[in-house]
């Protein structure tokens, strides 16, 4: 990509949440459905015939039929989606609301594929797509919004995806035309440098569904991991902050300093994790060794069902991190783009080494993504 990704998303909080209020008005329940959408979508007011056709289609959903993907939202996510699958040969509409969004991104999509892209604020986007990946802003009730105007547009062999980074695919799912075809399919910042999607299923989402997103994943590079039942933070974020409230009473106890705790997790842990999960690493210790450490030890982990007070002081000073200058580090000056840029270039040499051979022997006898 011609720029850096933005540094305001956490890696796995990825879905636009930094978009503008504006945006977030623009899909707000209007006069004529002025409840909140997540109850009033329970039952939505499309037609039980449309619904019935995309339920049936749904079940013969294969990778190899999504040609047409439009992306909807032109944010760092959005437009990051949209030129990975333009990499792949498949023909990719971004849409966006507003076309001062759309032009920012014809900006900083690579130029090899910037023209490959078709770009609009048209609805009739959604109507011929084979895949519709929706990245708008990270609010419940737009999200509800968009589905319930967007997806009676959608053919009915469409899949239907979301990129949100944790709200309910379940609920999400109730303002969705034929939810048999809904599901999460959740990025992570960077996108061209992470190679895991989570693939969340909603309780009605059909497995050839799953499976056809899984199978689409792993045809532009990437490693899909199926999550199969909607809970709050799917996997990855669940994990996450397990990790990050051990860390932060830590520091807070005055355990280890910041930078200590992060040296466990990059040169250790990380380290570790980057080839070997955590269930394949028991496997490798020996059970019986975490078996007996778990006895002694989980008694003594933080257990707290609040936000980390760490977390919440930095939070109430304003110091949200690079974007803002300040966080657990400095990044003043020129500091946030240069640890931007350091952050960038280990990402990448890990990728490489762990998967660019994978890279190598997919170019090779790479078909466009008419194939796919």
């Amino acid at each position: 990509m011609s720029e850096a990704i933005n540094t305001s998303n956490a890696i796995m909080n990825d879905s636009e949440e930094s978009a503008s209020a504006a945006q977030s008005a623009a899909f707000q329940p209007t006069a004529a459905q002025p409840a909140s959408l997540a109850s009033a979508a329970s039952q939505p007011n499309v037609p039980s015939a449309a619904a019935a056709a995309a339920a049936a289609a749904a079940s013969a959903a294969t990778a190899a039929s999504v040609h047409r993907i439009t992306v909807a939202g032109a944010g760092t996510m959005g437009y990051s989606m949209s030129e990975i699958f333009a990499r792949k040969g498949y023909q990719v509409t971004l849409w966006n609301h507003r076309w001062p969004a759309l032009d920012r991104a014809k900006t900083l999509i690579a130029p090899e594929v910037v023209d490959a892209i078709e770009y609009t604020t048209s609805d009739h986007a959604f109507e011929d797509a084979d895949l519709i990946v929706e990245s708008i802003v990270e609010d419940l009730d737009a999200k509800l919004a968009f589905f319930q105007r967007v997806t009676p547009l959608a053919r009915p062999s469409a899949i239907i995806a979301t990129n949100t980074s944790g709200l309910s695919i379940n609920t999400l799912a109730t303002a969705v035309t034929g939810p048999q075809r809904f599901l999460g399919m959740h990025w992570f910042n960077p996108p061209t440098l992470i190679p895991l999607i989570e693939i969340i299923k909603n309780d009605a989402t059909d497995p050839a569904v799953a499976r056809a997103i899984y199978d689409l994943a792993v045809a532009i590079g990437k490693k899909p991991a199926i999550v199969e039942k909607d809970v709050p933070g799917f996997a990855a974020n669940r994990i996450q902050l397990a990790v990050v409230r051990e860390v932060c009473s830590m520091v807070s106890k005055g355990v280890i300093s910041p930078e200590g705790a992060d040296a466990v997790m990059k040169y250790g842990l990380g380290f570790r994790w980057a080839c070997l999960g955590p269930l394949e690493t028991m496997d490798f210790g020996g059970i019986d060794v975490f078996e007996h450490i778990s006895e002694y030890l989980m008694p003594d982990l933080e257990d707290s069902h609040d936000v980390p007070a760490l977390l919440k002081q930095h939070c109430d000073a304003g110091e949200l991190g690079v974007k803002t200058g300040r966080g657990f580090y400095d990044y003043s000056g020129s500091k946030a783009l240069e640890a931007t840029a350091e952050r960038d270039r280990k990402l990448q040499a890990v990728h490489d080494a762990l998967y660019g051979g994978e890279a190598e022997e997919d170019s090779t006898a790479e078909s466009d993504g008419s194939e796919a």
